[in-house]
């Protein structure tokens, strides 16, 4: 019988860039809702198929300095596993996938953003929730809650 594995996202952005006091604005944010992954299916005889995220963008600005985005989280007891993409970030490139585990130093998600005046950039959230049966499910070990932080740092 498979069960639905639920991973519930909370994002958040960490800003360690100075901003002015005078005229805040954002350095990096995220837009739209946070996502809300279930997976219920699964072939007989092989593990769940992976629930993909795409609802969430990533907008950051650029500064001075080249810079990237790091990402990192929290979710105290995870079960499940969660892998993060940045999809077609512009300006900058995406360090590849990054696998989202409790308590992990912060890992390099875009990487080579250009120094500019302030112009913005974006990217595609791309979250891939992939639990396996040996990890159990949601109905009966609880869902996943992320705290997704991501941080624009000079490079």
């Amino acid at each position: 019988v498979m069960r639905a594995a639920r991973i519930l996202l909370v994002l958040g952005a960490c800003l360690p860039l100075a901003v002015s006091t005078s005229r805040a604005q954002f350095m990096i944010r995220t837009q739209g809702p946070a996502p809300l992954l279930t997976v219920t299916t699964a072939t007989p005889g092989s593990e769940p198929a992976p629930v993909v995220n795409t609802g969430s963008r990533l907008r950051y600005r650029r500064a001075l300095v080249i810079t990237k985005v790091t990402v990192a989280t929290v979710c105290p007891g995870q079960k499940f596993t969660l892998r993060l993409l940045a999809q077609n970030p512009s300006p900058g490139s995406a360090a590849g996938e990054v696998t989202l585990a409790d308590g992990m130093p912060p890992r390099d998600l875009i990487v080579g953003i250009p120094a500019g005046f302030f112009q913005l950039g974006d990217c595609v959230l791309l979250y891939t929730a992939a639990p396996t049966f040996s990890q159990g499910n949601s109905t009966e070990l609880g869902p996943d809650s992320h705290l997704v932080t991501f941080t624009l740092v000079a490079q």
